[in-house]
């Protein structure tokens, strides 16, 4: 897709607001709605285990939202974000620390995740000429467009000394919510985001966490949730669904359906897999 650098009039009306508001803009995909909810993600480029199970379980219990990740394209935190966002369907927002050409876009391993983003409905925006490489001045710089485009930022792992910390501290300045996942006290990846939680910053320890940070009405989300996920599927699983309003067990099941044990049980493996079933002391209970 090729670059097309926005007018005055196209630009995000959240960067219009901050003190330093970008005089131009480029970008190659499409804007996602100004009514969605913008969130920032950032975090350590070095992360850990813990950090990449936190990023998979946080932001993957958005799904089916009207939200937006917005990170930096960089390697670590930030691709781990835009990667969440793809695989459960929601829009994603890159802003490089480079112009927007493929000659110069950093980094360049991430080439294919930039064209994925854009693909399923997302943008890269940069305020750098195309062709203008990364350099160590251009990072901060394209910090505070993060900071200043989302509602929110949500930092997850960073060091006492992180780069992260300056679009934290962008976004505090520009009025926005700092939320920050706590991390361990052993872990020198945890100094920047216990830190900022010491400064009052909002702990994150759930997609429900975040969610109400957002302005969600919990309940309603989840219903929602469940609602999205039951239109999904197939007319055999929505039969199963209902028969499980009381828990049963595999041979009741199979008795009540009248079909082969062979095919019941492969049903009941993907909705399992799906997260719609569990079976326990016997049982099987729907989760949704």
């Amino acid at each position: 897709m090729k670059i097309r650098k926005l007018k005055k009039d196209e630009f995000p009306k959240a960067l219009n607001q901050i003190p330093q508001p970008p005089e131009q803009l480029f970008i190659k995909g499409e804007l996602p709605p100004q009514e969605a909810i913008f969130l920032t993600v950032v975090g350590s480029r070095r992360f850990t285990s813990y950090g990449q199970d936190v990023c998979n379980k946080v932001l993957g219990g958005l799904k089916g939202q009207p939200i937006v990740i917005v990170s930096g394209l960089a390697i670590g935190m930030d691709t781990l974000a835009h990667k969440k966002a793809l695989e459960i369907g929601l829009k994603t927002i890159a802003f490089p620390g480079s112009g927007l050409d493929n000659k110069v876009l950093h980094p360049s391993s991430n080439n294919k995740l930039a064209d994925d983003i854009v693909r399923y409905g997302g943008c890269l925006i940069s305020e750098f000429d195309p062709e203008m490489p990364a350099g160590p001045w251009t990072f901060p710089k394209r910090n505070r467009l993060m900071a200043g485009l989302s509602k929110a930022v949500l930092v997850i792992e960073a060091g006492e000394r992180s780069g992260t910390l300056i679009t934290a501290r962008l976004a505090t300045e520009y009025n926005r919510d700092v939320l920050v996942v706590p991390g361990s006290i052993f872990s020198s990846n945890s100094k920047g985001t216990n830190w900022l939680l010491k400064q009052g910053a909002t702990p994150i320890t759930s997609s429900e966490d975040l969610l109400e940070a957002l302005g969600f009405n919990i309940q309603q989300s989840l219903e929602f949730i469940k609602e999205e996920e039951i239109k999904k599927c197939s007319a055999q699983e929505k039969e199963i669904l209902e028969l499980l309003n009381n828990p049963v067990s595999r041979d009741e099941l199979v008795r009540i359906l009248k079909i082969p044990v062979s095919e019941v049980n492969s049903i009941l493996s993907i909705m399992e897999i799906k997260g719609l079933i569990k079976e326990s002391l016997g049982l099987l209970r729907r989760i949704i």
